[in-house]
């Protein structure tokens, strides 16, 4: 990793499809070491701003910078240390991803596209493919053949093997079953504290947003409207979308308690 600490800056970011903003005025920063979630309900546009902070979606105004470099479109010379520094995880565990591949040859691309950057990886395999629960075996095997739950823990684990400065996750453990969730939660979340990795989560999963984060934004109207620990803003809602999110999951706070400790 840089020794330098990582700081990735979103300054009034908008974005839309043609209709009302989907996005309309974040500001937001991530650096090495933070762990941010962000929640909202389904549609609002956790997905559309994970795209733009990853440089994968240009916005329609507004900036995101990776120590000060544009990240949707930074100069050719800075273009593979950007990609090596700042990692995506998207929800479906397949993009930028050669289906045809094997899970062995995806992670070595990883290692490679590191190197050729100036980052410094461990190279080893069998290690990357343990923080998300896979053995060995999985090395034969095409990313084609994957389960959904099987594609998106390579495709972590993909991300966590070029030893990123910022990782950020989209909805990233959807297909996996929820025992297993739990067991890579911790497993990704002790890997990026040893490593100094700063890491955001956007999901609906209050429990892996427990597990991951510190801090957690809600996303309403195009806005970041709430932030606090997430324990505290399921005790103490005080947005009306934050409060609505609370009403509809009362498997997290049943019985006047927030999650199981």
């Amino acid at each position: 990793m840089s020794s330098t600490r990582a700081v990735l800056t979103a300054i009034d970011v908008r974005a839309g499809y043609g209709g009302p903003a989907v996005l309309d005025g974040i500001h937001l920063t991530l650096r090495t070491g933070d762990a941010v979630g962000l929640l909202g309900r389904s549609g609002v546009g956790k997905s559309t701003l994970v795209e733009i902070l990853g440089g994968h979606m240009r916005p329609g105004a507004g900036r995101v910078t990776l120590d000060g470099v544009d990240v949707s479109k930074p100069p050719l010379r800075q273009r593979k240390l950007v990609k090596a520094r700042l990692r995506t995880v998207h929800q479906n565990g397949l993009a930028g991803i050669d289906p045809q591949r094997t899970v062995e040859r995806t992670l070595e691309d990883a290692f490679g596209e590191a190197r050729k950057a100036g980052r410094s990886t461990n190279h080893d395999v069998e290690a990357a493919l343990g923080v998300v629960g896979l053995p060995i075996r999985f090395v034969t095997r095409t990313v084609r053949s994957l389960s959904g739950g099987e594609r998106q823990r390579v495709a972590i684990a993909r991300a966590l093997a070029a030893k990123p400065d910022l990782l950020l996750l989209d909805e990233p453990l959807t297909a996996v079953d929820q025992a297993m969730r739990e067991e890579v939660a911790a497993d990704i979340r002790a890997l990026v504290r040893e490593d100094g990795i700063g890491l955001l989560v956007a999901s609906h999963d209050v429990r892996l947003l427990d597990r991951l984060t510190d801090t957690v934004h809600v996303l309403a109207d195009g806005r970041l409207v709430e932030s606090a620990p997430l324990r505290q803003l399921l005790r103490d809602p005080q947005h009306p979308d934050t409060r609505a999110l609370v009403e509809a999951l009362p498997e997290a706070v049943a019985g006047g308690r927030v999650l199981a400790d």
